[in-house]
Order: C-alpha cells, then sequence, then structure tokens
C-alpha cells in the first residue's frame, strides 16, 4: 500500500470512529459530520440573509462606513448587532465545515471516477470563499481592515500583474476615497454570487442533494449561533489610522491566517504553497486508485420505461428517452461517466424479480459484476446447503459491516455493492425458497458510499417505496440492521438476537407456500 493510501486510510477510520461517536447523540439523520455539505449550505443562507440587511444600512462613504457599523452593533445590539454577529459566526462556520467536507470527501475517497466532476468544480469554491470572506473585513474599515488591507496588497505585490504595488494605495490617509468602498462592497457581493453559482456547479450532477440539513440540526445550530452572538459579539476595533501601524488586534484565524503565515514566512513562500495546494487538489483524481466499477447495462427488450431507475439513481447518472423499437415508451439511458456501479438501479426495476421462470434472468437494466440472474443463482447454491434448526439469509453491503465472518452451515451471506441493489422480491424468494430469516446489513443511516442506498432498502422493506416488500411477507422473518464495518460485534449480536425471535416463532406463523423454480438447485 502506498503512503498516499495509507494516509487516506488512517484518516477514514478517525473519521468514521468521530462519526460513529456522534452518532450516539445525535443519530444518523443529525450527525453534522454526515451532512457537512447540507450544514455548509445551510451557513451560507445565514451568511447571505444576515449579510442583505446589514448591507441595507451600511453606509459606504469614507467617513461613515465605520460610524454606521458602529451604530448599528451598538444602539441596535438586538436586531443589528446580533444579525452581525450571526454573519461573523456563519462565515467561520463556513469555512470551517468547507475544510471538513474536502479532507472528509478525501479520506472517503471520493475524488475521482464518477465524482470526478464535483470533487474539480469544488476546488475553485475554497479561493472564492477565502476572497470573499477577507474582502468581507475590508468595509468594517478598523485597525483589523486596516492590517488585513496592507497585508493582502503586499501580498498581491509580489506576483507580476500590477505596474505600481497596490500597496502604496494605504500609505497615506489622503489615498483612500468613497469609491474604494464602494468597490469592496461591490467585490463582498459579486464574489457570494459567483460562490453560489460554483455550488450549484458542484452539485448538480447529484440527484436528491440535501441543501439543507434536518430541523433538529439547523435549530441547534442557529441556537448556538446566537448564543455566540450574545455572548461573545462581533466588534470592531480602533478605526483605521493609515498613519500609524496597529500591534494589538483581534485576529480571526478561520479566514486571516493567511496574513501571520506571510509574516513568518515570505510572500514567495505562501504562493508557492498556495498554488502547490490548488494544483494538489486538481492532481490527486488523476493518482492511482482502485479500478472503478463496471457500469449498468441497459437492455432494450425489457426496459419498460418505467422510471424507477431514474428516481433511484444517486448520482444523476439515468435519464430517460423515446424507447427505439415501442413507440410510446421510454428506455432508460445511462451515462458511463456518471455511473457509480452501485447497482441501485437494478434492484429498482421491476423486471428484477427471482420469481420469473426464465432459466436465464434478463432484467431491464444490470450490473454485469453481479448480475439478478447470477445473483438468484448464488441464492439458490446456498439455500440448497443451508442446514440447522433456523437457516438465516444475511445480504450485506461490502462497504459495511464484515458478513462474511457470520457464514456458518446454518447461515448464508451474500455480499453486494449496496444493500439497495437488492429488489426487495429476493427477500420474499429466500423466505418462499428455505431460510427461516433474512437479514439486511445496511450502512448506518447517513454512511452510504453510494448516498441513498440504506434510505431506499428500508423504504422498499416498509412499503414505501417501489418496489416494495409485497405484504404477504411476515416482517417477523425479515431484519435489516444499520452497521459499518467497526460494528463487527454488533452485527453478530444482531443475527443472535434475530435467531432466537425466528426460533421462538411458531412454524405457522410463516403464512408463506414454498416456492421452488424449476430445474433450481434446490428442487
Amino acid at each position: 500500500m502506498s503512503f498516499h493510501a495509507s494516509l487516506r486510510s488512517a484518516a477514514q477510520m478517525l473519521f468514521q470512529r468521530i462519526e460513529e461517536f456522534f452518532d450516539r447523540f445525535f443519530g444518523g439523520s443529525s450527525n453534522p459530520l454526515r451532512h457537512l455539505g447540507a450544514m455548509g449550505l445551510y451557513f451560507l443562507w445565514i451568511i447571505v440573509g444576515t449579510g442583505l440587511y446589514l448591507y441595507s444600512v451600511l453606509d459606504t462613504s469614507i467617513n461613515g462606513v465605520y460610524n454606521s457599523i458602529g451604530h448599528l452593533t451598538r444602539e441596535q445590539w438586538y436586531l443589528g448587532g446580533v444579525l452581525r454577529s450571526l454573519h461573523r459566526y456563519a462565515s467561520d462556520a463556513f469555512i470551517l465545515v468547507m475544510a471538513l467536507h474536502l479532507v472528509r470527501e478525501w479520506a472517503y475517497g471520493r475524488y475521482y471516477g464518477f465524482r470526478f466532476y464535483s470533487w474539480v468544480t469544488g476546488v475553485p469554491i475554497l479561493w472564492l470563499s477565502y476572497v470573499s470572506g477577507i474582502s468581507g473585513y475590508w468595509i468594517v474599515w478598523d485597525r483589523l481592515a486596516q492590517f488585513s488591507a496592507i497585508a493582502s496588497t503586499e501580498l498581491l505585490d509580489w506576483l507580476p500583474i500590477f505596474s505600481e504595488p497596490a500597496a502604496r494605495n494605504f500609505l497615506t490617509p489622503d489615498s483612500i476615497s468613497d469609491r474604494f468602498f464602494t468597490m469592496l462592497v461591490f467585490i463582498h457581493l459579486g464574489i457570494p454570487l459567483m460562490l453560489i453559482l460554483g455550488l450549484w456547479a458542484h452539485v448538480h450532477r447529484i440527484s436528491r442533494v440535501d441543501y439543507l440539513p434536518s430541523r433538529q440540526m439547523m435549530l441547534g445550530t442557529l441556537a448556538t449561533l446566537l448564543a455566540l452572538a450574545l455572548i461573545k459579539p462581533a466588534l470592531s476595533d480602533a478605526p483605521a489610522d493609515l498613519a500609524m501601524v496597529s500591534t494589538q488586534l483581534r485576529l480571526d484565524w478561520f479566514l486571516l491566517f493567511i496574513h501571520p503565515l506571510t509574516d513568518v514566512t515570505s510572500p514567495a513562500m505562501v504562493w508557492s504553497m498556495l498554488i502547490a495546494a490548488t494544483a494538489l487538489l486538481f492532481i490527486l483524481p488523476f493518482l492511482p486508485h482502485p479500478k472503478a466499477e463496471p457500469v449498468a447495462l441497459v437492455d432494450q427488450a425489457n426496459c419498460n420505461g418505467c422510471s424507477r431507475c431514474l428516481a433511484d439513481c444517486p448520482f444523476a447518472a439515468i435519464t430517460m428517452a423515446p424507447h427505439p423499437s415501442r413507440p410510446g415508451y421510454k428506455i432508460a439511458i445511462v451515462a458511463a461517466d456518471l455511473c457509480a456501479g452501485c447497482g441501485i438501479c437494478a434492484g429498482s426495476c421491476p423486471s428484477s424479480t427471482p420469481f420469473r421462470s426464465q432459466e436465464r434472468l434478463v432484467t431491464g437494466i444490470d450490473m454485469p459484476q453481479l448480475s439478478v440472474n447470477d445473483l438468484r443463482q448464488q441464492l439458490e447454491a446456498k439455500l440448497s446447503r443451508l442446514g440447522g434448526r433456523s437457516r438465516i439469509v444475511v445480504f450485506g453491503c461490502s462497504h459495511g459491516a464484515k458478513i462474511n465472518a457470520l457464514s456458518s452451515t446454518d447461515t448464508a451471506v451474500i455480499s453486494l455493492a449496496c444493500t439497495a441493489a437488492l429488489p426487495p422480491a429476493f427477500v420474499e424468494y429466500a423466505l418462499r425458497g428455505g431460510a427461516d430469516g433474512v437479514m439486511l446489513a445496511s450502512c448506518r443511516s447517513g454512511g452510504c458510499h453510494y448516498r441513498l442506498g440504506e434510505r431506499w432498502t428500508d423504504e422498499r422493506l416498509n412499503g414505501r417505496r417501489e418496489p416494495r416488500l409485497r405484504s404477504k411477507v411476515p416482517l417477523s422473518r425479515v431484519h435489516h440492521l444499520f452497521a459499518s464495518d467497526n460494528d463487527n460485534k454488533l452485527l453478530a449480536e444482531a443475527l443472535k438476537t434475530f435467531r432466537n425471535r425466528i426460533e421462538n416463532q411458531q412454524a405457522d406463523d410463516d403464512p408463506l407456500p414454498p416456492y421452488f423454480r424449476r430445474n433450481s438447485y434446490h428442487a
């Protein structure tokens, strides 16, 4: 294993441990680490909303900008002051969750293949966020703004793009005019618009984007920001004075860390690090990584254009087009560069039922690496070898709990790319074919490698999503578990509990008559 792979694996393990610790208190749906993208968008809406109000009362003249912000903070502290503090803390929080989101996606290997586009469109967002945040500090025009403005222009002066040093604009008080603040406001409003456009590009190839976190997360986060705003409100330093140099400043290390870094090193070193870091982020997808999974294949003769695969695909890899040989019908089209190879589409196809009598099962959409026909053959073969008092089939996710350790004479295990790749009819097929119980081990809530797998599986089993598990199937003989690859003990205990529950049931509790397909392995 390469150094990069080892480092990424260690980072992934660290994130997993912390996320699973937070699951105890928040659950998967409200765990902030599992929804960093949604948290970032939520902070952005707070920034935009509070910023619009602050702009509406801002005097952009050289003599009025500092006083108008000071008046807002002191005289209208209950509204303007709180909104200013929310604007400040939401900006810091946005930077924090953006950095965590980037590191987490890298740690989980979500930067290449079908995720390449989302990764490369996310890199410019880093630059836009910091430029917007730093320019916001300039608008206040206090001692900290003065320090940041001079330090930033000195950093820019190192680049050979200006005919004269930009830092000269801050040498004397007369060098700053009203037009300077008008330009700052224009930049501080214009760049966020570009940021929103960049975020749209970042997520527009993903279906069912979480534009907002759960209600519990939003209310808890807002309450925390309001508490910070009241306990430690954002205040201005003394007014800027170009005739003197300030030495004692309350620095925002989230947004302005680059200035002390420049002082410690040099502009050349800082630019070298920034350019190298940006180049590395763009290069990462081209470094050695695991081979991509084969993409889904559509069979014209069996696709009826129901659009279930379109509705369930987590990465918008499927579109519908007119069927080439059946007028009035549609057919699924798979974009190879967007397909994750998860098989969720095959699990949603109505033709992916093992009860069809064909010797070779062909479905409307299927996966080459493990077709629905291969899955049926594998299930039949394992059912034929099951013995014991309570025979259980366990379907698991290759990215979740390690189900292979459960394999025994009375337990058959089948691993899939995602549990949502399993058509619900296979649960019934296993029960009719000799299994006393079926257990599904999906990833933890919010932790699916393919984003939506554990959610679709749960909804299908509980009859809330097509294809549904038929109501005739006794749910007492079906158990759906959510577990990660760190939950092997939990998995074994869940199987033991499930087995005890089945063994305590009466044999006639199961209304399903046996079903034996002709020429099956266990006829």
